[in-house]
């Protein structure tokens, strides 16, 4: 998990992870826990949906996985009273857990691993027998916007599945993962629509759309070559305007994909 972009130790980052719930953010998971399960949860940020696990599988133990220590800090601080859940800080090709677990979660965290095989292996080695595993990821490439955004936005973003492709990072993982977790031996994989829609009127729209604001805001592309800075700051410009007067809805296109050992 130390292959991520963004600068996560951002404070926008922790608010976004703060307003999450399993019930809004990760919906399909509810039906996989159980009171009593041993839970693992991979790119786990401050802990906020980790802790809402744990109290619904009380009083099975909860451990909660980030390399970002700021945020295992932050989320100690706010749940260290949750007696059935321990965040971690660590690498999840250098974790070593202490058994092995009932269930495996992953939310938005492989869409930032360039081995992705690496890291399956890595959870079959930790599942029990029989265990389950959930990887909720995007399909960066299906990005839904009504009406379509500015053309400095769109070529931002078009640059930015380029520079994420090059740096070896699947846009794709969400529709690609089910043939890697057969080839490393899972079963009865399954592909559930987790699809999330942010509509002009709900609360944060204005905040889940400048998601690519925040994304353009880092100079890492101009940097690196691939990307002018008058380009990346015309597109935060206009597409900050477009959010404000003509945007009426974004979709992330989602799938959670389950499986067995």
């Amino acid at each position: 998990m130390k292959e991520k972009f963004i600068d996560r130790k951002d404070q926008q980052a922790n608010k976004i992870f703060e307003r999450r719930t399993l019930v809004r953010d990760y919906r399909t998971i509810l039906p996989l826990l159980k009171p009593g399960l041993t839970v693992l949860d991979v790119g786990c940020g401050t802990g906020t949906l980790s802790n809402e696990v744990a109290s619904r599988i009380a009083p099975g133990p909860v451990i909660g996985l980030d390399n970002t220590e700021a945020f295992i800090a932050d989320g100690s601080r706010q749940y260290g009273g949750t007696n059935n859940l321990t965040l971690i800080c660590d690498d999840i090709f250098n974790y070593q857990p202490p058994h092995q677990f009932d269930l495996i979660m992953s939310a938005r965290t492989m869409q930032w691993l360039r081995d992705i095989p690496k890291a399956l292996r890595q959870f079959k080695s930790w599942l029990k027998p029989h265990g389950q595993l959930s990887i909720l990821d995007y399909n960066h490439t299906e990005i839904e916007w009504d009406p379509e955004p500015p053309a400095s936005m769109l070529e931002f973003y078009q640059t930015f599945l380029r520079w994420r492709e090059d740096a070896g990072m699947n846009n794709r993982v969400a529709d690609e993962i089910a043939p890697l977790l057969y080839q490393q031996g899972f079963t009865a994989v399954e592909i559930i629509n987790a699809d999330q829609t942010y509509t002009r009127g709900e609360e944060h729209f204005e905040t889940n759309l400048g998601i690519w604001i925040k994304v353009a805001q880092s100079k890492q592309m101009v940097t690196e070559g691939y990307i002018s800075d008058e380009l990346r700051l015309k597109a935060i410009d206009e597409y900050a305007a477009w959010i404000q007067t003509d945007a009426i809805s974004m979709t992330l296109k989602m799938n959670d994909v389950q499986s067995k050992l």
